[in-house]
């Protein structure tokens, strides 16, 4: 085991950690991160940023825009959760992730403050993003939300601006149990006088938004009312007409690019943008940033279609999407984390589907024989093959060409894909 190893188990052992044992890891509050700030000398305060909420749509629209400013030509840091193969995804500069000798001499200097300050695993991990990227002296920092806004670890920053996704029901057991709510946990990023695009304009949520933003003076704006859409083209008010060739062929990305370049229009006087280099950002996104797991393409004849898509509203834009390909027969691979609202999702898949239920290696994961229990239910029908790439590896047997399989349900199952 190498001494990177070391730590990453050491920290998964000592510290609360939310992607692997959920609520109980939760450490709501700044009070942690305020501490651990003060003891390195609050690194965030030494680069610029911007700041990333929403329930969906949040991890996809924080490359789109650290793409953008690479092209730029700037140094752009970012920080995302969860990972998919390896913790260094969470922390790139200009798409490059952390090196690991990095985090072991950050780990061996400020050790001592695990046990002074007892911050949870997240915490950990935002605070040694901020000391990177100070470090590194990065011209931007492009910082996704963990869980929420008000009360998550990264809203210690001052960013330039801000930009909120998609609100959804997801941990309503932390965020609340309306949409409303959640909503404004996710507004708690908006800061005094901060510009804020929203790239989705829903009728629960607005009010709360337009509120929030009355209340600190911050200018608003909705994505929708400001760039339209329609097939991948988009018009702007200062661009005029684009036409993006997505890396990323999902549907629901046109609602994400489309809040990107709504964003982009509201911060072009504080950042200034040009046209050709935004439109080369967004399709250059994979090359610069390595995002997977949004529609990920695995393979063809059979078409084999892997994304993170773990909530109602996520599963809800992968069902439309996967109607439209018009497969003769469709196999669904299927896992799943126990605190999610399985009963609600599950009502989402086609009975018509063929189910082979999955289980990542995690503790949050529903047992995959518990998971063909409920979907029963609902009336999906499949067999337990409790490894993801053994299920695939079955599908694509019992699959003819013009069949498709798709691998949904749990960030975590799509990370143990053999890509």
């Amino acid at each position: 085991m190498t001494r990177f190893e070391e730590v990453i188990n050491f920290l998964y052992a000592q510290l609360p950690v939310f992607h692997r044992e959920g609520k109980k890891a939760y450490k709501p509050g700044l009070g942690n991160i305020e501490s651990l700030s003060a003891q390195l000398g609050n690194p965030h305060e030494a680069f610029k940023s911007l700041h990333i909420a929403g329930t969906n749509g949040k991890g996809s629209s924080s490359h789109f825009m650290a793409s953008i400013l690479q092209e730029h030509g700037y140094k752009v840091g970012l920080y995302t959760s969860p990972h998919l193969k390896s913790f260094t995804e969470r922390i790139k500069i200009n798409g490059q992730e952390i090196d690991k000798q990095w985090i072991v001499d950050f780990f061996d200097k400020y050790q001592p403050l695990l046990a002074s300050i007892r911050p949870s695993f997240f915490e950990w991990t935002v605070i040694m993003a901020f000391q990177y990227f100070k470090e590194q002296q990065v011209d931007y920092a492009i910082i996704e939300t963990g869980l929420g806004g008000r009360l998550d670890s990264t809203n210690i920053i001052s960013p330039l601006a801000c930009l909120i996704t998609n609100i959804s029901f997801d941990h309503q057991d932390l965020l609340g149990d309306t949409l409303g709510k959640i909503a404004s946990e996710k507004a708690g990023i908006i800061k005094s006088e901060t510009p804020v695009t929203i790239s989705e304009k829903q009728q629960e949520t607005s009010d709360v938004f337009l509120a929030k933003a009355s209340s600190v003076n911050a200018p608003l704006q909705f994505a929708e009312d400001v760039v339209s859409a329609s097939a991948f083209t988009f018009t702007c008010p200062t661009w005029g007409k684009m036409n993006v060739n997505s890396p990323y062929q999902g549907q629901y990305q046109q609602k994400n690019i489309r809040g990107v370049l709504a964003w982009c229009e509201q911060i072009q006087q504080i950042i200034p943008l040009e046209a050709s280099k935004i439109k080369a950002g967004l399709e250059k996104t994979r090359m610069n940033t390595g995002l997977q797991g949004r529609w990920e393409i695995l393979g063809e004849s059979p078409k084999i279609i892997a994304d993170t898509g773990h909530n109602k509203s996520g599963i809800t834009e992968i069902m439309q999407q996967i109607k439209q390909e018009g497969f003769d027969h469709l196999t669904i691979i299927l896992g799943m984390v126990a605190d999610k609202d399985i009963d609600s999702v599950l009502s989402l898949f086609p009975s018509e589907a063929s189910y082979y239920f999955s289980q990542a290696n995690n503790p949050r994961a529903i047992s995959a024989y518990e998971l063909q229990k409920l979907a029963a239910t609902k009336g999906l029908q499949g067999k337990v093959i409790p490894n993801v790439n053994e299920a695939i590896a079955l599908a694509k047997l019992n699959s003819k060409p013009t069949d498709g399989i798709l691998i949904c349900g749990s960030t975590y199952l799509i990370g143990e894909i053999t890509f």
